[in-house]
C-alpha cells in the first residue's frame, strides 16, 4: 500500500524548527516590526516560558551589543587604515617626484615604495580578517581601550556637574 507524503507523519528537531520558523516569520513579515506584547503572544503560543523568553531577550541584547562592538571595531580598523594609506599615497608621490627631479628616473624612491607598500599591504591584510586569534585579542585590547574611555568621560563628565552645581 502506498502512503501518499502529504499523510506521511513528519517530525521535526528543535533546529530544524527554529530553521523553519525564521525563514517563514522573515517571508511574511519583511518590513513589518513586532511589538514586545506580540513577541509574548507568539511565546505562549509556543509554551515558552515568560522566565525563558526574558532570559532569551537579554542572551539576544547581549548578542547584538556585542554585534555592534564588532561592527564599530570593524569601521575603526577600516578608517586607520584609509588614514595610513593616505599617508603612504603622498609621502611616496612626494619621495617619486624628488627622485625624477634628481636623477630624471626612479632609482632610491622604489626601494621606499616597495617597502613602506609591503607594510601597508600587510596592514590591509590584518584589517581585513575578521577571525583568529590575532583579531580577536586586537578586538579586546580596543574594546579594552574604549571601556577606559568611557569610564574617564563618565568620571570628569561627574566631575564637571558636581563643580557646577
Amino acid at each position: 500500500m502506498k502512503v501518499s507524503e502529504g499523510k506521511l507523519a513528519r517530525s521535526y528537531n528543535q533546529e530544524d524548527i527554529q530553521q523553519i520558523l525564521q525563514i517563514a516569520i522573515a517571508r511574511q513579515a519583511d518590513d513589518t516590526e513586532f511589538s514586545h506584547e506580540q513577541l509574548v503572544e507568539i511565546a505562549q503560543e509556543l509554551e515558552i516560558t515568560p522566565e525563558c523568553l526574558q532570559i532569551a531577550e537579554k542572551e539576544w541584547s547581549s548578542q547584538q551589543s556585542s554585534i555592534r562592538q564588532r561592527q564599530d571595531f570593524n569601521l575603526y580598523r577600516r578608517s586607520r587604515l584609509q588614514k595610513r594609506f593616505g599617508n603612504y599615497a603622498i609621502a611616496n608621490s612626494f619621495f617619486v617626484l624628488l627622485n625624477l627631479a634628481n636623477a630624471g628616473e626612479l632609482t632610491w624612491s622604489i626601494y621606499i615604495l616597495l617597502f613602506w607598500g609591503l607594510g601597508v599591504g600587510l596592514d590591509a591584510w590584518n584589517t581585513f580578517q575578521s577571525q583568529g586569534d590575532d583579531y580577536e585579542r586586537a578586538f579586546q585590547k580596543w574594546y579594552r581601550q574604549n571601556q577606559l574611555k568611557q569610564s574617564v568621560s563618565t568620571f570628569v563628565d561627574k566631575i564637571d556637574k558636581w563643580l557646577k552645581a
